[in-house]
């Protein structure tokens, strides 16, 4: 993974590579951000460039050992952790998975924990980095380095950690191994232990400009995406699937409206078929929200509706306004963190829809 190879980012990349070439090299950092946005692939193009054999003021060369090692994700002094599944009381550990990490990276380094999640199981569960792994990477990390400057780590999504794990990885990160980088690509550093976040050096990946993005979508569809690259990938696969969460969304909203319990109750049985569709459709509803308040501030530069989406915002729009907004957002965004730590989906979504019928009576 070149930093060439990574859409926009340019001021990130600049500011990596001079600290580099300035020799200031954290030996934790945390790359955050949106989903999308290419924290992930920043990792890796910087974990290759600091280890390069013949690196130029803008990039790795690509064509050194360690650059074709790293690129692979195969070089012996790169580990990698993430969330996997654990069946039973069996131990797993992230190296079990790797062909799958290295199949989704060769598709693409911009994806995220539902897609991941679906390429290693298909039960519907959400994975966790579980204590194991940190003792694993301990043991790793004490091993002399094959032939690397450094042994590099790199922690996708350590929020997903498990409280056990996450205070060893604390313990590693207060007494590094000599000669060792960690980097925590994380989507909300606000979950991580204050501890960890204060031994790293954080930065911000903001989203894509829309101008890169455009280099590969179209420009209604960079527009619409907000700076993702996940989304705009999405937008650009799945108009059918956009329809469908409209018509999910109206569906909910007019049993809402009627107070209609029995329909609701259904709602809730049917969204209860698929648990990552279920939370897919709950950070969608949440978006649709957004835009219908913002079609209520008739504020057009702001909005990112697609055609089968103006219709319904356009009526829905009078009903969220400023003294609503945040409560019903933050509905359906606790409803899919619930969903995804493997909540009852059935009694989630009754519930929500209970709240939903509380906030529109308020009105």
């Amino acid at each position: 993974m070149r930093y060439c190879d990574i859409i926009g980012q340019e001021g990130v990349k600049k500011l990596i590579i001079k600290n580099i070439r300035e020799g200031r090299i954290p030996h934790a950092q945390l790359f955050w951000g949106g989903e999308g946005v290419g924290k992930l692939a920043l990792a890796i193009a910087t974990v290759q460039y600091i280890n390069c054999e013949h690196p130029s003021d803008t990039d790795s060369c690509g064509e050194c050992e360690s650059c074709k090692l790293i690129s692979k994700l195969s070089h012996p002094d790169l580990h990698f952790i993430f969330p996997i599944i654990k069946e039973g009381s069996k131990s797993a550990f992230c190296d079990d998975f790797m062909p799958q990490w290295r199949e989704q990276m060769a598709e693409t380094p911009y994806f995220n924990l539902h897609q991941w999640m679906r390429r290693i199981n298909e039960s519907g569960k959400v994975g966790y980095i579980y204590t194991t792994e940190s003792e694993a990477i301990s043991q790793k990390l004490s091993l002399k380095s094959f032939s690397a400057k450094y042994k590099s780590t790199i922690i996708w999504l350590p929020e997903r950690m498990q409280e056990t794990a996450a205070n060893k990885l604390l313990k590693i990160l207060e007494e590094p191994p000599a000669d060792t980088l960690f980097f925590l690509v994380s989507e909300h550093p606000e979950q991580l232990l204050t501890t960890i976040t204060s031994r790293t050096q954080a930065l911000r990946i903001k989203n894509i400009d829309r101008q890169s993005l455009m280099t590969v979508f179209p420009e209604d569809i960079s527009r619409l995406s907000g700076g993702n690259y996940i989304k705009a990938k999405e937008l650009l696969d799945s108009e059918g699937t956009t329809a469908e969460y409209v018509a999910r969304y109206r569906n909910l909203m007019v049993y809402v409206f009627k107070r209609d319990l029995v329909s609701l109750k259904e709602f809730a049985e049917d969204s209860a078929t698929s648990r990552e569709n279920c939370i897919e459709f709950l950070n969608y509803a949440c978006h649709l929200t957004r835009e219908a308040f913002i079609a209520n501030l008739c504020n057009t530069y702001l909005i990112y509706r697609s055609a089968s989406e103006v219709q319904f915002t356009e009526n829905f729009k009078k009903f969220i306004t400023e003294t609503n907004i945040e409560s019903i957002s933050d509905l359906f965004t606790k409803a899919a963190e619930d969903i995804e730590r493997n909540g009852n989906i059935k009694l989630i979504m009754f519930d929500l829809g209970i709240n939903l019928m509380t906030l529109i009576k308020k009105q």
